[in-house]
């Protein structure tokens, strides 16, 4: 009972310190107008909310950090500048990928000990049986996610008529891919090294060492045997895409462009521009709206797309003109070092635009 009610107190005293602390970092940024600054703030942000939550309140730190997270993400859209915005996601993509590689590196140097600790404990096992402890406790975790990802889609929906019409049943062959997909890796491995070496009484934690060579086992097995047939169950399952995420995003750059073209129209009326900068600015976004709908429309023809891969293909080699052009002055001493950078980085940005850009054609 009492335990019971510290859990319930600990989990809901984290969610909401989350909630609270979200709500007031989503001012500090829109308060904020230093990109470097902001960046910091964000990096800054897991390590207070945790010692926050598990240091002066008791509560659970973990919780606390992942509500802050899903309350900031959802609402950073509305105070993250785009100059923060673009250098945030660089920063964060390279600590992800030095952090993941660090979480593996972990693994292999601590997989060494972990087995000569089994070797020597008083409950000594042998290498097969290790072997098959690893297989069938990576065969449960993989069974249980296969059934967990069927529950999940069938239960809401049997609950739930207006989800049925919203969002009817994926079909068994997604909800397998889906199931397939629960891969383990950095969270199970910082969840078995979370364990302590002792009790409170003094002794060695129980089997610490057994659980935390399980949890090896897993990752390996879910992010190599699983990983590796991937590829292979999507085609064995007759799966493909079905062109819904580029539809969306069509769909979305040309509700965009409408509501620029609204903008212009109300800023127009109201003569707070001169009426030469909305018309150029007009047939800029008319013409996007038209192209985004040819695009619509020929969606299932080759030839609009061979045309979009056209148009961005001389856009890409009017940009390595001008990139060159801009290398050659620097080169002989007609411009310095830092406009050659702004120049670059406008070029930059444009050619980076244009990789994931499929409503201009």
């Amino acid at each position: 009972g009492e335990a019971s009610l510290q859990f319930v107190v600990v989990s809901v005293g984290g969610i909401a310190l989350g909630l609270v602390a979200g709500w007031g970092l989503s001012y500090v940024h829109r308060w904020l107008d230093n990109p470097p600054l902001e960046i910091t703030v964000t990096l800054v942000t897991p390590f207070a909310v945790y010692l926050l939550g598990e240091e002066v309140l008791h509560v659970s730190g973990i919780l606390a950090i992942v509500t802050t997270g899903l309350y900031l993400t959802w609402r950073a859209p509305t105070f993250f500048s785009s100059g923060a915005r673009l250098q945030a996601e660089a920063v964060w993509e390279i600590l992800n990928f030095l952090l993941n590689g660090l979480v593996f590196i972990l693994i292999g140097l601590q997989l060494p000990g972990i087995l000569a600790i089994l070797n020597t404990t008083i409950a000594r096992r042998s290498p097969i049986l290790l072997v098959w402890d690893a297989a069938l406790v990576s065969l449960i975790v993989i069974l249980v996610r296969l059934v967990w990802a069927f529950t999940q889609a069938l239960l809401p929906r049997l609950l739930s008529r207006r989800l049925r019409e919203r969002d009817p049943y994926p079909g068994w062959r997604s909800v397998v891919l889906i199931g397939w997909t629960g891969m383990r890796g950095a969270v199970s491995l910082a969840a078995a090294l979370a364990l302590p070496e002792v009790t409170a009484e003094g002794a060695a934690f129980p089997e610490r060492a057994f659980v935390i060579y399980l949890t090896f086992g897993v990752i390996l097995a879910t992010l190599v045997v699983q990983g590796l047939s991937l590829p292979l169950l999507i085609r064995g399952l007759g799966l493909h895409d079905d062109g819904a995420s580029e539809r969306q995003e069509t769909q979305a750059r040309l509700t965009a462009a409408q509501a620029a073209l609204a903008r212009l129209d109300e800023l127009a009326s109201q003569n707070e521009v001169s009426q030469e900068s909305a018309q150029h600015l007009r047939k800029h976004y008319e013409a996007q709206v038209r192209s985004i709908t040819k695009r619509l429309k020929k969606a299932a023809n080759g030839a609009g797309e061979d045309h979009a891969m056209t148009y961005q293909r001389l856009q890409r080699e009017a940009l390595q003109a001008e990139r060159s052009a801009v290398i050659g002055l620097r080169n002989q001493g007609e411009i310095n070092d830092e406009v050659l950078r702004r120049i670059e980085r406008e070029l930059d940005l444009e050619e980076q635009r244009l990789a994931g850009d499929v409503g201009k054609t």
